[in-house]
């Protein structure tokens, strides 16, 4: 197929790259890899992602450990930013794992999230820039938010302390004059208390970051029925509206059985990308750093960029619907179906 001349130079340039590649079969299953790897350093690298009309608020949530919400929050955040947006990430880990990736500072007496919950601090107070990444900022965690879930218990408002916050911080920028905030990410601890609750109230959108192993899609019926919750009594706008598989191994068949167990409840909210098992998204982190700046050039840098286009264009395009069809309850209709198909189905699995 010939490059398109219609696209700009740039486009045409990139589209003539990837037509050159070789062409792979199933019997080359290392090339198909490494061709997709080049395609997505052609296509992505340097690329600018379109801007949502308003500030995208996003939950990166999984009652599950392990199955990579911080991983996904810092290296989605890492890619947005570095492709032309302004993102903030919140730290609402006790582990504190996405300061450490992001490299900011949340040693204990740091200002950070915790002063925010608990003592209702300004939050404009406590964000950090990234040092590697422009138009990345981190609202860290330090150790003082184990106690939090406690403490939380017996406040007055205490499910929308974040979204007072959040809602606060950005009206701070627009007020001073700084450059809006584009995407906000919100990584959770792997459990379903009040700070994930508030987590949840924070956000319109969550993320679930989904293992492809058998023990990850236990569990996923009740983090649904939670969203419900929320959804009934908290946040009626909250929808489930992304899902990522991750550390998949395509010569599994375990792996291709979970992809596509979830494709088949999913197919609207589940990401065509995968982020497969790597050395380098592993490694990052005890460089204080995420894989987008680690290697970027790695599988699982160019997945994770991949993942994170989808996001940006999957938001584009919503924004264009809402503005062409104005509001609409599909969402929240379409995800109560999900839920009530994909339930029974996952509850036998367990």
């Amino acid at each position: 197929m010939a490059p398109r001349h219609d696209l700009d130079p740039e486009e045409t340039r990139r589209a003539a790259l990837v037509e050159s590649l070789p062409v792979v079969t199933d019997e080359t299953p290392l090339m198909a890899e490494l061709k997709q790897d080049a395609r997505r350093r052609i296509e992505l690298q340097g690329r600018r992602f379109p801007r949502p009309a308003q500030t995208r608020v996003i939950t990166v949530a999984n009652q599950k450990g392990g199955v990579g919400k911080t991983t996904t929050t810092v290296n989605i955040a890492a890619a947005l930013a570095q492709a032309g947006l302004n993102v903030l990430v919140l730290d609402n880990d006790p582990q504190g794992n996405a300061s450490t990736a992001l490299g900011v500072e949340h040693r204990a007496g740091t200002p950070s999230i915790y002063e925010v919950l608990v003592d209702g601090a300004p939050l404009a107070e406590a964000v950090q820039e990234s040092p590697d990444v422009p138009n990345l900022w981190c609202l860290p965690a330090t150790i003082d938010l184990s106690g939090a879930e406690i403490e939380l218990v017996s406040m007055v408002a205490r499910e929308t302390r974040l979204r007072n916050a959040l809602d606060a911080y950005l009206e701070w920028r627009v007020a001073n004059g700084h450059e809006r905030i584009d995407y906000v990410f919100v990584d959770c601890p792997p459990s379903l208390g009040l700070l994930t609750v508030n987590a949840f109230v924070v956000a319109r959108e969550v993320l679930i970051p989904i293992q492809c192993e058998y023990y990850a899609l236990e569990g996923l019926s009740q983090l649904l029925k939670t969203i419900q919750l929320i959804q009934a009594h908290l946040n009626p706008r909250l929808h489930v509206s992304t899902i990522l598989l991750t550390m998949y191994d395509a010569r599994t068949n375990l792996a291709q059985q979970v992809a596509t167990e979830v494709r088949t409840h999913f197919p609207e909210r589940t990401l065509r990308t995968t982020v497969p098992r790597s050395v380098r998204i592993s490694e990052a982190p005890s460089y204080g750093q995420t894989v987008m700046t680690y290697d970027p050039g790695s599988s699982g840098a160019l997945a994770y960029l991949e993942a994170a286009r989808e996001v940006a264009e999957r938001g584009a395009l919503e924004d264009a619907d809402d503005l062409t069809d104005g509001p609409s309850t599909s969402d929240s209709h379409q995800t109560d179906h999900e839920y009530q198909a994909a339930s029974p189905v996952l509850q036998e699995e367990q």
